[in-house]
């Protein structure tokens, strides 16, 4: 059974593609028996019910959401992106540096969560690991690449908007969004531009790349001189949480409609027939 669900027309009705990967809450029996901590010890690593958010604002495009919990594995990492410290098959060259995430301890399977220290009894045997490489970790990479060559042949153009959610940034006025395209590499900068717009419009403070400028996902599905853009959307989760961050909360209309207007701001840039010419 694949650990995602897809919404949504096929082929896509959109130049668009949605991707939530990481508001799994699909806890299986085995991720259970080998934690070390509460369960709740896990919550930081979910985007919090941001998949609602996505769900209500999509409309008709087509969709991808992540069951299975980000504890279980991140979507967000390569598969080269493997803990020694959790992880029996990890290879350590096979990454020449090891990325900022993995040290922090958010490689591929996570070692840890925001608060706790470690959070498994045991390191997972590699059997375990390419189990979930092989059933839950390339069946979304795969599906996402089909969604968007569909797109990009029907459209002449797709665009991936990756939704995520964070925790609320420190600072006398920080960010309520954080824009990432990797720095430029991921999507071209007209599409960012759209989206900064939307958030200026609704008075929303937005950021470009700081702390939050994508990973995994938009390395390997961001292709715009091929005319395939992708964009991570994170979102201040206290914009539609309540107070505890764990329960959708008043603001969830409000930020559905502000995420509704960037996808629809995202799709009318992709549509722009001198836009589409250019590509």
């Amino acid at each position: 059974m694949a650990s995602f669900a897809h919404f949504g027309p096929w082929p896509p009705a959109s130049p668009v593609i949605l991707s939530v990967p990481h508001a799994g809450r699909d806890y299986p029996q085995a991720l259970r028996s080998a934690l070390r901590v509460p369960l709740a010890a896990l919550l930081p690593l979910e985007d919090r019910f941001v998949d609602r958010v996505a769900s209500a604002a999509r409309g008709l495009r087509t969709m991808l959401v992540q069951t299975a919990p980000r504890a279980w594995i991140d979507l967000n990492r390569s598969e080269d992106e493997r803990d020694p410290r959790v992880d029996e098959g990890a290879r350590p060259t096979a990454l020449p540096i090891a990325s900022p995430k993995l040290r922090s301890g958010l490689g591929l399977v996570p070692r840890r969560a925001s608060g706790t220290a470690e959070l498994w009894r045991r390191r997972f045997t590699e059997a375990e690991i390419a189990a979930r490489i092989a059933e839950d970790h390339r069946p979304y990479h795969a599906a996402l690449t089909r969604a968007l060559a569909a797109a990009h042949t029907r459209f002449g153009v797709a665009v991936l908007l990756d939704v995520h959610s964070m925790p609320p940034l420190g600072g006398a006025s920080p960010p309520r969004i954080v824009i990432g395209d990797r720095f430029g590499r991921s999507a071209a900068s007209r599409f960012v531009a759209r989206i900064e717009a939307e958030a200026a419009n609704a008075d929303i403070p937005a950021a470009l790349n700081s702390p939050y400028a994508g990973a995994h996902i938009l390395d390997m599905h961001g292709r715009p001189a091929d005319g395939i853009h992708a964009v991570q959307l994170e979102i201040d989760r206290s914009s539609y949480l309540g107070a505890r961050l764990d329960q959708p909360g008043p603001g969830l209309p409000a930020t559905v409609a502000l995420l509704a207007r960037i996808i629809a701001a995202l799709e009318d840039e992709a549509l722009a027939p001198l836009a589409q010419a250019a590509e």
